[in-house]
This record gives C-alpha cells, sequence and structure tokens, in this order.
C-alpha cells in the first residue's frame, strides 16, 4: 500500500505528500490550516477569495489573505468571471507567501453562481478557457482548478472541462464528483474522478466523501488519482490527515483524540482564533468549531447549546472542563 501515498509535485511546487485540505468559506482560515497542517496536511486550501473584492480594497477580504509563516504549503483560491480582472488581482496578489493559486469554479452558494461564478464557469466553457489562460500567463506560480462533476446531471461535463484547463495552462485539477444541483447531498460520483484521470496528463485530485483512512485509499485505487482532498470530514478533525496518512502507508487505523486530547486541542483552536480575530469575533467563530469537535460524543448537544452563549475565552473554557 506505500504508493497511495507519496510526494505530488503541482507545476514547479513539490507537496510532502498527496492529502489536501479543501478550500472551505468559514473554516479554513489562517488558525484552522496551522492545524491541519501540523497534522500533516500535504496542502491547505486557504477560505475563497472574490478577486472583484481584492480588486476594490474590500478590507474583510485582507483577512483571508494572511497567511503564517509556520503554515505548510497554502493554495489560494480566488473566484471571479472576468478574465482581466481575475489576471490582474492574481499578478497583484502573487508576490504573498502562497505556493499554488487555484482558481473555483466548484462553488454552489448562490450568490456566487447568480453572479455567473464559481459553479456558473461549468456551464461556461470558453470563459473557463480565457480565465485559467489570463491567470496562468500572468504569474508564475502554479495555476490549479477546482470543478464539479457538471452543473447538473444534464451537463455532465468535468471531462471537458477538465481538458480545457490544461490547454488553458493549469498544472492540475481538483475534480468534486457531485454536480452543483446536489450540493453536497447524495453520494459523489467516483467514476467522474476516475474519466477525467484518464483525459488529462496533469494531476487530480479526488473530492467528495473522503471522510478517513480507508475512503480515501479506496478513491485512489478506484480512480487512479494522484491526491485526495478532505473537505467537511475535516471540520472539527484537524487529526484527519494524520489518520489518512497512517492508513494509507500501511493500514494502521489511528483512533480519534478523546478526553483531555481533544479538549487542549479544543482550547488551542480558540486561543489561535482569538490571538487572529480578537476576543469577540474568536469566541463567536469557535462556537460552530465546538460543535463539530463534539459531534457523536455524550451530552454534546447539552455542551454546544452552552457554547453557544459563550462570550469570553474563560466562559468556553469553563464549559468545556466541565463537560468534555
Amino acid at each position: 500500500m506505500g504508493e497511495l501515498v507519496h510526494e505530488l509535485t503541482i507545476g514547479g511546487v513539490t507537496l510532502p505528500n498527496n492529502i489536501i485540505l479543501a478550500p472551505m468559506a468559514g473554516v479554513t482560515d489562517l488558525p484552522f490550516r496551522l492545524l491541519c497542517c501540523e497534522q500533516g496536511a500535504g496542502l491547505c486550501g486557504m477560505e475563497m477569495v472574490s478577486a472583484k473584492a481584492v480588486l476594490y480594497h474590500n478590507k474583510n477580504t485582507e483577512e483571508l489573505l494572511n497567511i503564517h509563516p509556520q503554515e505548510g504549503k497554502v493554495s489560494l483560491q480566488l473566484f471571479g468571471s472576468d478574465p482581466e480582472i481575475m489576471s490582474e488581482i492574481a499578478k497583484r496578489i502573487e508576490d504573498r507567501p502562497f505556493d499554488i493559486l487555484d482558481i473555483n469554479m466548484g462553488c454552489p452558494v448562490p450568490k456566487v453562481v447568480n453572479n455567473g461564478e464559481g459553479s456558473a464557469l461549468m456551464k461556461q466553457p470558453k470563459l473557463a478557457a480565457k480565465i485559467v489562460s489570463a491567470v496562468a500567463r500572468a504569474i508564475s506560480k502554479p495555476v490549479t482548478v477546482k470543478i464539479r462533476k457538471g452543473f447538473d446531471e444534464a451537463h455532465v461535463n468535468a471531462v471537458e472541462m477538465a481538458k480545457i484547463a490544461e490547454d488553458s495552462g493549469a498544472a492540475a485539477v481538483a475534480v468534486h464528483g457531485r454536480t452543483r444541483e446536489q450540493y453536497y447531498a447524495g453520494e459523489a460520483d467516483w467514476e467522474i474522478i476516475a474519466k477525467v484521470k484518464e483525459s488529462v496528463s496533469v494531476p487530480v485530485i479526488g473530492n467528495g466523501d473522503v471522510t478517513d483512512g480507508e475512503s480515501a485509499g479506496r478513491m485512489i485505487r478506484q480512480t487512479g488519482c494522484d491526491g485526495v482532498m478532505v473537505g467537511r470530514a475535516a471540520r472539527g478533525n484537524p487529526w484527519i490527515f494524520r489518520q489518512i496518512e497512517a492508513y494509507l502507508k500501511d493500514g494502521t487505523v489511528l483512533p480519534k483524540p478523546a478526553g483531555e486530547e481533544l479538549k487542549a486541542a479544543v482550547l488551542r483552536h480558540a486561543r489561535l482564533l482569538l490571538e487572529y480575530k480578537g476576543e469577540y469575533t474568536g469566541v463567536r467563530e469557535m462556537r460552530k468549531h465546538v460543535s463539530w469537535y463534539t459531534a457523536g460524543i455524550h451530552n454534546s448537544a447539552r455542551l454546544r447549546q452552552k457554547v453557544n452563549l459563550a462570550e469570553s475565552f474563560e466562559e468556553l473554557q469553563a464549559m468545556l472542563q466541565d463537560m468534555l
């Protein structure tokens, strides 16, 4: 099984392994990426950033662009539908310390799609080609593209979009095996990932329903993909990267932390959030993370109710001490 986990080269960037944290809005901020990186993620996707927001100097966007010197390899994800703006912003931010620039063609959220951005680009292959080509020509860092199976079941075009991305200069393609219409419901179609892998020569990263080491191994074997991308299964579970790596190496199944180890991890995450976002925002953002960390644990529903009332780090700490 040794060959399932390996270094992965994308353009001129070599990742320590092929297990990747998917970019997730509201989740993969700097504190969370640091935790995932420590647990062995080979590449961490930043929260998606609007090219227009950077263009207009939106102050909230600046925070999204922060990168910590101790993070490992980082991928910055831009979304937009104007090739000129996308390439201009790529050029403007290229000197920031990210390793790879990813173009979002998979986001299913209505306000993004209704703007012709994210997964709406799955319906516009010619425009998608112009965007990838403009961005890839504008910067020297590798450019990757994240796509879905298609916009809906009547328009499954991931293979066509992957070929377009490769022909336009993309150094890798990530494929989520669901359509935009599905959002995150139902099963991910791994067959489409296999078809994309057969049709392009750049690395293909599979995304969708990777929840542990066993599913990561199955995806690699079934699809031949070069790497796996972990999204929602990483929420409240940064250890998943360590678990997947151990399983892919030799079939070892590592247990999820519990008790004191879990409590220490949650509090560390909270401290990092407060350090970067201040107490008011940090405590409030930590509420959703606590519900993810404690899902399935005895008394977790009661803990979540209490944590949603926490206003300070001390209150949060006291509640966790009581309940975990």
